[in-house]
């Protein structure tokens, strides 16, 4: 069996020899044919024979027997390959698969280096789907389980072990901020926070402090912890290029003292910007291109005012945030906090417009970090937002409750219990978990203080490289559920070139969602993956009637058509999406240790 930590590994020479190994039929009918339109027609013909042989063959002679699981992978990816030969993706996406292999096929020297070993990958693995010869029922090295041959329940129980067994060893791998050894830590990095700021434990103890206190020069982050040259390099280049930078105290002592360490790196990534996403900021903006990613301003009808569905609209009365997190989809807009604007006027005009369209439901009061403002504020805003009587939901989106959980006072809890009424009006918190060491004993007390309150919390995860690795969400989702914080979304990073750092395939979160994921308790793994289609909002990553796999160009990448959510209702449009590549996410993980075949099945999640 080819394992992908091998092929990694393997020349472009020994990958084009892998290729063609895996299927020597499209190998000739790709060699013998004249022109490329011959090679087309050819191969249609060769799929479709196959799909007979599968599934509809009346001679037992002529039938490929295997079992269902790799005849339905072979029917998936037989779909995908048509996708990709289909001379309409080859026109919208401006490149041909079929061409590059055509010319692959007759030893082009130009084509053999313009291609990158990430293609051939994921046409090595393509051609072996399509032959019923995956192998992903034996492909991971982590369960020796394949076919459930005693149908008896003790046989079945013992599976359900292994399962259980693979999950626990796997869990082990990640801690949260209330262990023991973390916590020692924590508290000897918050004890040279305080000196360094000539602060108390009152003083850490009040919102307002780590506010007027939020960390942005490279020289006190390095000054109260250690930073790589990477870090130093990113954080150097964004001072100098006035990228804003805000990082609270109280994160700040979440961090590793001495080292970068593998359970801290996915809080240094959110909050310490990389010389890659400086520089292509720099760039974007130089060009005069819109950091606006999402299309936001084509859906906001009114200041502060966003809208992408039919019975929710988003409130943004604040532009700022106390932690601005690197790969924010609105940075485009986020500004320094002393440069922040809320005028109390125009969040005044915006709830209007809501109290005076009847169909919304649900208002979202997100921004910027809208718990950056006085209770005395916050209370006004929910206060008109409650007057609305076609409202019956409010929620309120923040970070909070990791970057500043002490700004969870009884007086602001007692601020929002007013506004939730049983029955009637519900207040609820959306936040951003994006690691279980950001659960402390802090974010305990706040959850506590939100539960008993009586409102609920849910968590949006951004799925980013720095917290993907097997497992790693799995274990995030049990310590949320059993702190008093429902899993809600899981975000498929967004499509933005300047944080091409955080990226991760849409192969991968597929993966995670149906090989880790669906091991937990139903009551666990409560969050639906999603991907954000610009202007138009949440698209299921469900299956391939949400989107398709349409081409896979030079260097691996896959070209996705996205079907948004309307296209059920209405004749909506569809979206084209540059996915990242399969082989550098490997790759990168492989660099960083891990056993990259493990995840080998990721290249049958389309």
């Amino acid at each position: 069996m080819i394992s992908t930590s091998s092929l990694i590994s393997a020349s472009k020479e020994e990958l084009i020899d892998a290729l063609w190994r895996s299927d020597s039929k499209i190998f000739d009918l790709l060699s013998q044919a004249d022109t490329l339109e011959k090679a087309r027609s050819s191969l249609f013909s060769y799929l479709c024979n196959l799909e007979q042989r599968y599934f509809h063959s009346s001679s037992p002679k002529n039938r490929i027997a295997r079992h269902i699981i790799e005849r339905n992978n072979a029917k998936e990816c037989i779909r995908v390959f048509k996708n990709i030969i289909f001379t309409e993706n080859e026109h919208i996406t401006s490149f041909s698969a079929l061409n590059a292999l055509f010319l692959l096929a007759k030893n082009d020297k130009e084509t053999i280096g313009l291609i990158k070993k990430g293609f051939l990958c994921e046409f090595i693995f393509l051609f072996r789907g399509i032959n019923a010869k995956s192998q992903i029922l034996s492909s991971s090295s982590e369960l020796k389980v394949t076919v459930i041959e005693n149908k008896d329940a003790l046989s079945r129980s013992n599976i359900l072990d292994q399962y259980s067994s693979l999950m626990n060893e796997k869990l082990k791998s990640y801690k949260t901020g209330t262990d023991k050894n973390i916590l020692k830590a924590s508290l000897v990095l918050k004890k040279k926070i305080l000196n360094h700021f000539n602060a108390t434990e009152e003083d850490w103890n009040n919102y307002t402090w780590h506010i007027s206190n939020i960390i942005r020069d490279y020289e006190t982050i390095q000054n109260l912890v250690s930073l790589n040259d990477k870090e130093m390099s990113g954080l150097k280049y964004a001072q100098e290029n006035n990228i804003p930078i805000h990082i609270t105290p109280y994160y700040l002592s979440l961090f590793s003292e001495t080292k970068r360490q593998n359970y801290d790196r996915t809080l240094r990534a959110q909050v310490i910007p990389s010389s890659t996403y400086c520089k292509k900021v720099i760039e974007n903006l130089s060009l005069g291109l819109d950091h606006d990613f999402m299309g936001e301003k084509s859906t906001s009808p009114i200041q502060h005012i966003t809208r992408r569905y039919a019975k929710i609209v988003i409130l943004k009365p604040f532009d700022s945030c106390p932690q601005i997190c690197v790969y924010c989809q609105r940075n485009w807009e986020i500004t320094e906090i002393e440069n922040a604007n809320f005028t109390k006027a125009s969040v005044d005009n915006a709830i209007d417009w809501i109290k005076n369209n009847k169909y919304i439901s649900e208002v979202l009061v997100t921004g910027g970090d809208p718990l950056t403002l006085t209770n005395e504020d916050l209370d006004d805003i929910l206060g008109k937002i409650a007057q609305i009587k076609h409202v019956k939901r409010i929620r309120i989106g923040t970070r909070m409750l990791v970057t500043i959980p002490m700004r969870f006072t009884p007086e602001f809890i007692s601020v929002l219990k007013k506004y939730h009424e049983w029955g009637k009006r519900e207040i609820s918190i959306m936040t951003h978990v994006e690691d279980a060491l950001e659960i402390t004993a802090d974010t305990l007390a706040a959850i506590k203080l939100i539960k008993n309150a009586g409102m609920n919390i849910y968590n949006q995860q951004v799925y980013t490289y720095y917290n993907s690795r097997r497992y790693e969400s799995c274990f995030l989702r049990k310590e949320l559920k059993i702190s008093g914080i429902d899993p809600y979304y899981l975000f498929n990073t967004k499509g933005k070139e300047e944080t091409v750092d955080f990226r991760v395939p849409i192969a991968r979160i597929e993966q995670e969602k149906k090989e880790e994921a669906r091991l937990l308790p139903g009551l666990e793994r409560t969050d639906e993956s999603v991907f954000n289609v610009p202007k138009l909002g949440k698209s299921h990553l469900r299956a391939m009637q949400d989107h398709e796999p349409i081409m896979i160009l030079p260097d691996g990448k896959r070209i996705y058509r996205f079907y948004p959510w309307e296209s059920k209702l209405i004749l909506a449009d569809d979206y084209l999406y540059t996915d990242v590549s399969i082989f550098e996410y490997l790759e990168k993980l492989k660099c960083d240790g891990e056993n990259v075949d493990e995840y080998q099945s990721i290249w049958y999640y389309f």
